[in-house]
């Protein structure tokens, strides 16, 4: 079935409350980076019937407002731009926007991992070097401010600020710490829409017509036709079925509608997510996320206008009590499972934070690391620096012979070593260390810890107590406290299984 196609009805949403004067949403505003080297879509308001000429740096265009005073124009493609350059919408009044630079835009959301400011990590002791080292000219955020509609709205209050040792208190510690490594990278400026908000489901940031149009939604569908359905019976008394106090209200919308939709249509250069937190209560969310997942990437891409937008992921982290038992299956472990089933989405990549998580905290202090590997996501996949190294060993197949199983890995990276990890350090190999956290079993489903050995490019897993091995897994926990299997590049392997005994 052929899904519609938001775009269209939220640009004409785009400007609510028409205005003598010519106006743009906030994000069009001083200080502000836009996307480089691809068509760009500038709107705002007039008076109707009022002709409207946009220009930035040598692209200019010109347009009439409609007649409910709505326009709209795109700009031809411009190379990045360092210089400061100007924005005006000239008709009967003239809009101007000062210090606007040309490079990525990255639309970073999500929930409190996200969110976070740099300030919400001011007694780390690496806190003082970031503040010192935070004079960044090129890298600036839009801090979309954290507000809830039951509607589709067409802007959303906020401002750009420019990264200092003043402002940096309010970058997103994980978006910030992304931008000042890509930036190093890449020498592009690095512009951040925040957008981001703690204790948030997927579900939360997904627009109503998206999720009625999956299929695999159709539980979530329901309930939000019968809210409405039980909303319109009650003659719109009741709070609408969306508001925070409606008796009918649905689990969704709400996040997408005040702080995503108002950006319908901007040019980006991709998506950074951290989220999934909200849906690790229980299995049957965790179970249904890859089809939320994929609902909001494709919804999204469309959107934007971009079918292939890059989109970047962080895997959770360990978090909770480490357990002893090598049998124990976790919410939190099933849903980094869920998180990894996600890769099958066309350009999408996981950074895997396995190793950099706190037992104690749902808010590990490490969010530097964070930042650096989904950097790394980025300048390989998406500007294609294949030098960087990109990622960690995944899973890639299993065979058995003579009582042991071998698995095979993909992003060896120069190939596999034990590894130790202390703060930000890069993790270093341990000529004599033991891999931990494998464990097998055999038919009969029992698990034990097992021995792990590094062969060359494979991992041999054995134990005497299992003589005919079928599965392993590895670090498949909430908090697997020692695992440390690495790649020559110094990232983490990423958590599995290779049994499906419980869902």
């Amino acid at each position: 079935m052929k899904r519609p196609s938001l775009l269209p009805l939220l640009l004409g949403l785009l400007i609510g409350e028409l205005h003598a004067e010519i106006a743009m949403p906030a994000f069009f505003h001083d200080h502000a980076i836009l996307q480089r080297d691809r068509p760009l879509p500038i709107w705002g308001s007039a008076q109707p019937g009022e002709t409207v000429e946009v220009s930035l740096g040598a692209s200019s265009a010109t347009t009439t407002a409609g007649a409910d005073g709505r326009w709209r124009v795109t700009l031809a493609a411009q190379p990045s731009s360092t210089q400061p350059l100007v924005l005006t919408a000239k008709g009967t009044t003239t809009l101007t926007r000062s210090d606007i630079l040309l490079g990525d835009v990255w639309l970073c959301s999500g929930q409190s991992n996200m969110s976070m400011g740099m300030s919400g990590f001011s007694k780390i002791p690496e806190y003082p070097a970031d503040v010192q080292a935070a004079e960044q000219p090129f890298i600036r955020q839009f801090g979309a401010k954290d507000v809830s509609a039951t509607e589709v709205q067409s802007d959303i209050q906020g401002s750009w600020a420019v990264a200092n040792a003043k402002t940096i208190g309010g970058f997103s510690a994980v978006a910030y710490h992304f931008a000042r490594s890509l930036h190093a990278q890449t020498g592009v400026p690095i512009g951040i829409l925040r957008a981001a908000k703690g204790s948030t489901a997927i579900e939360l940031w997904l627009s109503r017509e998206a999720i009625l149009a999956t299929p695999g939604m159709k539980p979530l569908a329901d309930k939000i036709t019968k809210a409405f359905a039980e909303w319109e019976k009650a003659e719109r008394q009741p709070p609408h079925p969306f508001s925070e106090s409606s008796t009918f209200r649905p689990r969704c919308t709400t996040r997408f509608n005040s702080m995503i939709a108002p950006f319908a249509g901007m040019a980006l250069r991709g998506i950074v997510w951290y989220q999934a937190e909200g849906n690790s209560l229980n299995p049957p969310l965790i179970a249904a996320y890859p089809t939320a997942k994929r609902t909001l990437i494709d919804s999204w891409r469309r959107l934007f206008a971009d079918e292939a937008l890059p989109f970047l992921y962080v895997q959770l982290p360990n978090y909770g009590t480490p357990s002893d038992d090598p049998a124990v299956i976790e919410n939190w472990a099933l849903m980094r499972e869920s998180q990894s089933r996600c890769l099958d989405i066309t350009n999408t990549h996981m950074a895997v934070t396995i190793d950099i998580g706190q037992a104690d905290d749902i808010h590990p202090t490490n969010k530097y690391d964070v930042g650096e590997r989904l950097a790394a996501l980025a300048a390989h996949h998406v500007y294609g620096k294949q030098e960087v190294v990109p990622g960690g060993p995944m899973f890639k197949g299993m065979t058995i012979a003579g009582g042991q199983a071998t698995i095979t890995f993909s992003g060896m990276a120069g190939g596999l070593m034990v590894g130790h990890k202390e703060g930000r350090g890069p993790a270093t190999a341990q000529a004599h260390g033991k891999l931990q956290r494998f464990a097998i079993a055999g038919q009969d489903r029992k698990w034990v810890w097992a021995d792990a050995v590094i062969t060359g490019d494979a991992v041999v897993v054995s134990s005497p107590q299992v003589p005919v091995p079928v599965a392993v897994r590895y670090a498949f926990a909430a908090n697997p406290a020692g695992a440390n299997l690495y790649n020559r590049g110094g990232l983490p392997a990423s958590p599995f299984r290779t049994d499906d005994w419980v869902k």
